[in-house]
């Protein structure tokens, strides 16, 4: 159960693009043609209608994934619709809705959907905001009772919570444990903010968590009051996504929900107004715990309707186009000696439903504020008064147009809860849905004709001009910090925008990535293994490629490569710079090309790929679409044989690093997990912890590049895994020219074990830091342990048994936790050992209950085993979960690669299902005796500062 964060901008301002279009409606015989006046439809993908009591639902079929259906409760109630007395209550609300109804008894629900593989927490969801609350609630399809079970479970949240005294009682606790986990200096700092982000709108007193003293102490009838007024079928949607017929889904929902009742007199369902603001004002916040110094200028919020004509849409992609070269703009800025801030951005950003606003935001380099305003208000001024150059307008028109074209491609291969999330946005804010085949037709045909004046006219609309603006400054409060007062803030954003500024030069950028191509190399043997259905094949340079062609995607190819080796073959004084080496050479392109220019040359290409130094070994990764394949292979070729050295480039990253490492032990949550790690491993010089500035006084350029291109520049011993949608005798030209030409030197290519080990025996530790009343405690369990596939998944169902165990107890029963758990692994290198570790958030006061209770959850796992029940709950989660991953193009990369990695048989994926039934209630008590060790842990808890 989530509530949706809110954060003000306390780092770079990230622009996402909603390229809108999920659906899969088909057009079929000769299109009329377009008009800009149609008002847009709604696809024949989904099946829209309305109960006679006004509840609107959504029907899909949709075979993504197989035997499965995404069923979703969406109520236009949240946090903004609560009485005084009722702040907090939406989202508690949304917390009863697992703790009885009608059908279900307390936690009967939960446990009845973990016994036929929905994931509490993973599936199994729901979250809570100012105007809604969603239901989320993935199932099986594969039995007709689960189904019907599945819409029950729907009705019973829309009219059926019980709300039994005691349970609400019970789930106090637990909610107040959420609250004091959102505590921290993000609350703080909203506290401060958010009353004049929303310009003292209602918005800002609804927050949904509530209040802490009306959790603790409201009336029951104040909960019954919220869901008795609010939740009614006119406020209503049930989304049906999936492998269902559609007439059984209707059939299901009538069933279910047209015996809901609206109140006779039901309270008017109003939306709050965000109103305008008259003058300019600078915020400025400071906290010791703030981990990095930021600017944000937030212009004037407008009113933002849906938009439903073609003309609407139109204007979408306008916007679309001059924000993809903003962002492009503003991202070139943090490549040059010196930059003005570490990350920025800007562009049109929603608030809340129905309005948005312009804001321009960045993370702040040594220069401070001035400079980042000013390049900020400077860049978007340069777009304002003098637009977009031709060519920059051409290249985001194809980048968009290649996005569409993907999702038209995988039109019949889209996950349902894509699906799902489309049809709850057109419920609670009108976005249009006319299918993805309509709206790719609309890019084919708009994009075109979007003129280069069009653009620039847009843009210049959009970007204030000389208007009202709040310009905030976050930083961290420590003494010597220049800080700056509220006043100059306003007066820097005002200075800035008289600051003259020139019109952007025009570029001209090569067509093609590879002016010349290596001399290709030849296949020098070939092998096909049919019961996977894979091809592998031995290249003339010695290099293996493993190839996988399936049909679980359309426009999806994916890759991967690995050699062992690493930085543990460099000796202690390498650690940092080998740790660093990888992401400093991706920041500096290939080529003569810098990774901007690298997004020019590759527009209209759907393609990406990456190449590093690790641990144990070298690594390269890529994906494409069909098409853009060999530019893939390009990419890959030319990051391990000519990666460009730049040292500007590289003296602005680094002091970015060092900028951002200020810093990084500010928050009391780093100061805890680095002492964990330094604890751990005995403060190992070869186990990275969180950087200092002075680290970084041990980098140097020309060791960087030694390292990187000593270790990628010879493919020797490389095994590459590329699966998806390719044809194997179409590709294997291009890996003869790209992977075969690969320089194979002769290099070492076997890890070294470094000698890490963690430390032994029971040992303690407390850390104090942070003002806040939090908690959490760490537990980690390692030791050496024999390796195979079999003993791995034993200790995987280990913990996952605990972590249902934990939240029963410690959640549940006790209510002194929301939510944490257990994670383990057992590693074949670089020497055979397990690590099982926990991480319980809860308050101060209640550390030793958490800490006995998980010890005595422990010991009886020791003495009886795994409860049967909690262990098939395990199992079948893990066989869902393998089913759909046997149709998807990553789960097969990392099944291939993770063979690789452990020298074990690939084929041993076909026996996952095997293996899951063969693990037995006592294989749990004897791992358990195994690996939890009570005489060899490391116990590490977070206090607040004494």
């Amino acid at each position: 159960m989530n509530l949706i964060k809110l954060r003000v901008l306390s780092g770079a301002l990230l622009l996402s693009f909603s390229f809108l279009a999920q659906g899969q409606g088909q057009v079929q015989g000769q299109e009329p043609p377009l008009k800009l006046s149609d008002v847009l439809p709604i696809g024949p993908q989904v099946k829209v209608g309305k109960l006679a009591n006004g509840l609107t639902y959504y029907v899909q079929k949709n075979a993504r994934p197989e035997n499965k259906l995404e069923l979703r409760l969406v109520v236009k109630a949240g946090s903004i619709l609560e009485d005084d007395d009722q702040q907090g209550l939406a989202h508690f609300t949304e917390h009863m809705a697992f703790n009885g109804s009608t059908n279900f008894k307390r936690n009967e629900l939960v446990s009845y959907l973990q016994s036929v593989g929905v994931k509490f927490g993973a599936d199994l969801n729901a979250y809570t905001s100012f105007d809604e609350t969603v239901y989320i609630l993935p199932i099986p399809t594969d039995k007709k009772e689960i189904v019907e079970q599945g819409f029950q479970v729907l009705e019973d949240w829309a009219h059926g919570l019980s709300f039994n005294d005691a349970d609400i009682d019970s789930e106090r606790g637990i909610v107040l444990e959420e609250l004091r986990m959102g505590k921290g200096v993000d609350d703080r700092m909203n506290k401060v903010l958010l009353p004049k982000v929303f310009n003292g709108s209602r918005y800002a007193q609804r927050m949904p968590i509530g209040k802490e003293d009306i959790i603790k102490n409201f009336k029951y009838d104040a909960i019954k009051r919220f869901y008795r007024d609010w939740y009614r079928p006119d406020l209503m949607a049930v989304v049906v996504v999936g492998d269902i017929d559609p007439e059984a889904a209707r059939k299901l929902i009538e069933q279910h929900f047209s015996k809901l009742k609206n109140p006779a007199n039901p309270r008017p369902r109003e939306y709050a107004k965000i109103p305008e603001r008259q003058e300019s004002e600078g915020i400025v916040f400071t906290d010791k715990e703030v981990s990095s110094n930021s600017v944000y200028i937030r212009y004037p919020i407008q009113p933002w309707p849906a938009g439903e004509t073609l003309a609407d849409y139109r204007q979408k992609l306008i916007e679309n186009v001059y924000s993809f070269i903003l962002s492009q703009r503003m991202y070139e800025l943090t490549q040059q000696a010196n930059p003005p801030f570490l990350q920025g951005g800007s562009g049109m950003n929603k608030i809340v439903r129905g309005y948005r606003s312009f804001g321009a935001g960045a993370v702040l380099g040594k220069g401070g504020v001035t400079p980042a305003i000013n390049a900020l208000v400077e860049e978007d001024e340069r777009a304002r008064q003098y637009g977009f150059t031709a060519s920059e307008v051409e290249r985001a028109k194809k980048g968009i147009l290649r996005t569409y074209e993907n999702l038209y491609n995988e039109r019949d291969k889209s996950d349902s809860s894509g699906y799902a999330a489309e049809y709850i946005r057109h419920f609670l804010e009108d976005e249009t849905i006319p299918g993805i085949a309509a709206e790719y037709r609309y890019a084919r045909e708009l994009l075109p004709d979007i003129s280069l004046s069009e653009v620039n006219a847009a843009v210049k609309t959009a970007i204030p001009d000389n208007q009202s603006k709040l310009v905030i400054y976050t930083g961290v409060e420590k003494a010597g910090a220049a800080t700056p007062k509220a006043a100059d803030l306003v007066a820097i954003a005002n200075a800035a925008e008289k600051i003259s500024v020139k019109a952007q030069e025009e570029k001209i950028y090569a067509t093609q990535l590879m002016p010349v191509l290596p001399k290709a190399g030849a296949i020098a043997k070939q092998t096909v293994n049919a019961k996977l259905g894979t091809t592998e094949l031995i290249l003339s340079n010695g290099v293996k490629v493993v190839l996988k062609p399936t049909d679980f995607n359309n426009d999806q190819v994916l890759m991967s490569g690995l050699r062992y080796g690493g930085w543990s073959l460099f000796g202690d004084k390498d650690v940092f710079t080998s740790h660093y080496a990888s992401s400093i050479v991706a920041q500096m392109g290939v080529l003569n090309y810098t990774p901007n220019d690298l997004v020019k040359v590759l527009a209209g290409k759907s393609v990406s790929a990456s190449a590093g130094v690790n641990s144990l070994n070298e690594a390269v990764s890529g994906s494409s679409g069909s098409d853009d394949i060999e530019s893939m292979l390009q990419l890959t070729y030319l990051q391990m044989t000519q990666p460009r050295k730049d040292a500007a480039i590289y003296s602005a990253y680094v002091d970015r690093q060092r900028e951002l490492a200020q810093n990084n032990l500010a928050r009391p949550e780093s100061v805890f997990y680095d002492t964990i790690t330094a604890t751990l491993y005995n403060n190992s010089p070869r186990v990275l912890r969180a950087a200092k500035p002075a680290d970084f006084d041990q980098l140097s350029l020309d060791r960087v590049m030694e390292i990187y291109k000593g270790r990628l520049s010879s493919a020797r011993d490389f095994t590459f895994f590329i699966v998806g949608s390719f044809d194997v005798e179409k590709i294997k030209p291009l890996i003869a020219t790209y992977l075969a030409s690969l320089p194979t030197d002769d290099i070492p290519v076997a890890f070294k074990d470094e000698g890490v080990r963690p430390v032994k025996g029971v040992v303690k530790k407390e850390v104090h830091a942070g003002a806040d009343p939090k908690s959490t405690i760490s537990l980690s369990f390692t030791g050496e342990a024999k390796f195979s596939r079999e003993e791995r998944m034993r200790l995987q169902a280990l913990v996952e048994v605990m972590n249902l165990k934990l939240i029963e107890v410690l959640r549940e029963k006790m209510g002194v936790i929301y939510s944490g758990g257990m994670n383990g692994s057992l590693n074949r290198i670089p020497y055979e050992n397990y690590s099982i570790s926990a991480n319980l958030p809860c308050a101060p006061e209640n550390v030793d209950k958490v800490i006995a209770a998980t010890f005595a959850e422990i010991e009886k796992i020791k003495r009886d085993g795994a409860d049967e029940a909690d262990l098939n709950k395990v199992k079948s989660a893990w066989l869902k979960g393998y089913q759909k991953g046997m149709r998807e193009n990553g789960y097969w990369l990392a099944s291939l690669q993770n063979a690789f990695f452990n020298n074990s048989n690939p084929e041993d994926i076909l026996k996952y299902e095997e293996r899951v039934q063969a693990i037995k209630p006592s294989d749990l008590k004897e791992a358990a005796k195994r690996y939890f060790d009570m005489n060899n842990y490391l116990q590490v808890v977070l206090y607040p500062e004494k």
